[in-house]
């Protein structure tokens, strides 16, 4: 079975997704499932929270292709052919594709070529280049038996991220409780819709292309980006409850959700906690998130030695316990076997 691609997305920033694939990979490694990450986001955020400053220029800077994402697809520009990725192993089961700024600048060709993609002839090129991603992916999966692919993306509809989802098997979004999140998901439902009819197309014209029997080991992605659900960032709290000025955009996400990603009519009176397609609540951890950034490592895991004591310690525990819970909730929407026994 293939290794299924998740993508956390939401046009909307600032809403933890960084942070959300940071610990999911985390924990995924954890218990034992072979993980790789993939920084698709040319802000690189996620790599700046695995990698410091020195190794990331060094990366950056490096002529060894395939060291980051950029340098993957990169050669596509001129005439060269898509470079093999170079993971990072950060731990035990868990290997990184690093980001890099550059990645921008592929935005171009990936603008271009969409429209030269759904003609009739000279699909090849095009359709390599829109592909360039799921290609990548799949030699990454490769080359360390991945079961399971985590990828980062900026919070824009723009053409780097059109062909990262259209890689992609399955979509979890992250929100706020905020009416900027709510907007994002209204926005960011019939946009998929759009690109996955799009690409159906483009599949459809290259089956019936005379070009394709000159390629026969050149394989495509389907487009699936099934969404599984959604995750809430916890604002402030009260009495372990949203307080009030948020608990009203809270609620109006279940009905968002159904309507604008899943094409369907709202549950009436179907309150957010209570909503299969809410996949977690995501906790503020307030003073330990700092401490787990100065130590590169997920709250789960600080110690004693790092300062995680008294109620720090009871947080670092209850962390353990909510990303268990969300990774195995996750596995089981995204079709993997069950984790082997810790």
């Amino acid at each position: 079975m293939t290794a299924p691609v998740l993508t956390f997305f939401n046009n909307k920033g600032g809403v933890g997704k960084t942070s959300l694939i940071y610990h999911l990979a985390w924990m995924f490694a954890r218990l034992g499932r072979r993980v790789v990450v993939l920084d698709l986001d040319p802000q690189a955020n996620l790599t700046a929270a695995f990698l410091d400053e020195d190794r990331i220029e060094a990366l950056w800077n490096t002529e060894d292709a395939g060291s980051t994402i950029y340098q993957c697809v990169s050669p596509l520009a001129g005439v060269a052919d898509i470079a093999p990725p170079l993971l990072q192993p950060m731990a035990e089961n868990l290997h990184l594709l690093p980001g890099d700024i550059r990645l921008s600048g592929f935005e171009e060709a990936l603008s271009k070529e969409w429209p030269d993609s759904m003609g009739d002839k000279n699909l090849y090129r095009p359709l390599r280049i829109l592909s360039a991603f799921w290609q990548v992916m799949q030699m990454a999966r490769h080359q360390v038996q991945a079961e399971i692919l985590l990828a980062d993306i900026g919070p824009n509809l723009g053409a780097i991220n059109r062909s990262v989802l259209l890689a992609t098997d399955y979509v979890a979004i992250p929100l706020g409780a905020d009416l900027f999140s709510l907007q994002g998901l209204s926005n960011l439902g019939p946009t998929l819709r759009s690109w996955k009819n799009l690409w159906q197309k483009r599949l459809g014209n290259w089956e019936e292309s005379p070009e394709k029997k000159h390629y026969p080991d050149f394989r495509l992605p389907s487009g699936k980006m099934q969404p599984i659900g959604y995750l809430c960032q916890q604002h402030g709290l009260l009495l372990e409850r949203p307080v009030k000025a948020y608990d009203k955009w809270v609620q109006r996400i279940p009905a968002v959700y159904r309507e604008a990603v899943l094409n369907e009519a709202p549950v009436q009176n179907l309150r957010q906690e209570d909503d299969p397609f809410c996949l977690a609540t995501i906790r503020h951890y307030r003073s330990l998130v700092p401490m787990a950034q100065e130590r590169r490592k997920p709250i789960f895991n600080l110690t004693s030695a790092d300062g995680a004591i008294g109620s720090h310690a009871h947080a670092v525990s209850d962390a353990r316990r909510d990303f268990r819970i969300l990774a195995e909730k996750i596995a089981e929407r995204t079709g993997l076997a069950p984790a082997p026994k810790p």
